[in-house]
């Protein structure tokens, strides 16, 4: 019954998202760094939205661009092209004042709830910091009842104000990162794979936290994770990444009922089924991942995909609608004029 409820209540998100204009709008955004044999191609012109109020999953191998599309989001690295429109403007505009207060409203909570809390500080310092810095609140009673607040918010102790990160377990550091990002009050947080280095106890409380804050304060996260079952738990809508590039966004419930693109295919049939005697079956995916370093022309998965053809070699696909609320970046994919689509290894899938 719960499931069920919780069900209702994202189809019921799902309605409100439509009728307004997405919290965060990013189009052609790329990343390049150049290293000793040429440009690397970090993120290759992705385009996607995040509406307010939802979780937008970002899945895909490791070192396909996931954490580098979260920090070109908040300029912790700079973009090489391409927008980020957060509330109807360009933040890549900003400079100065105006990046320091957009920062205030967009937060982000990294992987390893060790390195990236500096051990010198206690709970109290580490917490208190970003509101000194952008001068919330600066000193005396009502900062530390700021603090005190954003930890009670979090589940942490009161007793734990002057500890430090080392006399603390993962899952009480990462209460700690998200307290930071939570203290000045946000409205966008990215979630950089917040539970992949903790224990799978510590993982659930961590994901039910953001659930619980997601729905108290009304915060929009992009959730980025290569664990496909902890992203359908926590997400409304899930994209795949591949080399840089987004080939497929859909619901959390489509994508796993009916996976368009071949990479997602493969990805998906990776998952184990927790049922004694029962296996899926594997897409095994011939070759090696190939290079982000001047990537040749054409589709990114070609190398790798079972389906390739001449113009996969010449042209990359764009990232269209195949069937309402689906997107996906594939030659061979054809929507039909009766609404149905045309999916490679799948056949034909009525419109549902």
């Amino acid at each position: 019954m719960a499931e069920l409820n919780q069900e209702k209540g994202r189809l019921q998100n799902a309605a409100e998202f439509s009728q307004e204009r997405p919290l965060l709008e990013v189009r052609g955004l790329k990343k390049f760094f150049k290293v000793k044999s040429g440009i690397l191609h970090a993120v290759d012109g992705i385009d996607f939205d995040v509406r307010r109020g939802e979780t937008l999953g970002l899945v895909g191998e490791s070192g396909c661009g996931k954490s580098t599309t979260g920090r070109a989001i908040l300029r912790l690295h700079e973009p090489t092209a391409g927008s980020v429109v957060f509330e109807g403007e360009d933040i890549l505009k900003y400079s100065g004042a105006e990046k320091k207060k957009m920062r205030q409203n967009m937060q982000i909570v990294f992987q390893d709830p060790y390195s990236s809390l500096n051990p010198r500080l206690t709970t109290y310092q580490l917490i208190a910091d970003p509101l000194r810095v952008n001068k919330e609140v600066l000193q005396g009673e009502s900062l530390e009842s700021r603090v005190r607040t954003t930890m009670e918010l979090v589940g942490l102790e009161r007793r734990l104000l002057d500890a430090y990160p080392h006399e603390l377990d993962g899952g009480r550091r990462q209460r700690i990162g998200i307290a930071r990002a939570l203290a000045l009050k946000p409205k966008f947080i990215v979630l950089d794979e917040p539970v992949s280095a903790l224990d799978v106890s510590i993982q659930a409380q961590i994901l039910n936290l953001l659930e619980d804050l997601q729905e108290q304060i009304g915060l929009t996260y992009l959730f980025i994770a290569h664990n496909l079952s902890v992203v359908k738990h926590i997400s409304d809508r899930i994209a795949v990444m591949y080399l840089g590039s987004i080939v497929e966004i859909t619901d959390h419930n489509l994508i796993f009922r009916r996976p368009m693109h071949p990479y997602t295919q493969a990805l998906l049939s990776a998952i184990p089924i927790p049922k004694v005697g029962l296996q899926r079956e594997r897409i095994i995916l011939k070759g090696d991942v190939p290079s982000p370093v001047n990537p040749k022309p054409g589709c990114p998965f070609a190398g790798r995909c079972p389906y390739k053809q001449e113009i996969c070699e010449k042209e990359k696909p764009a990232l269209e609608l195949k069937e309402p609320g689906h997107e996906v970046a594939c030659h061979f994919v054809k929507k039909l004029a009766d609404g149905s689509v045309d999916v490679p290894g799948m056949g034909t899938l009525k419109a549902e």
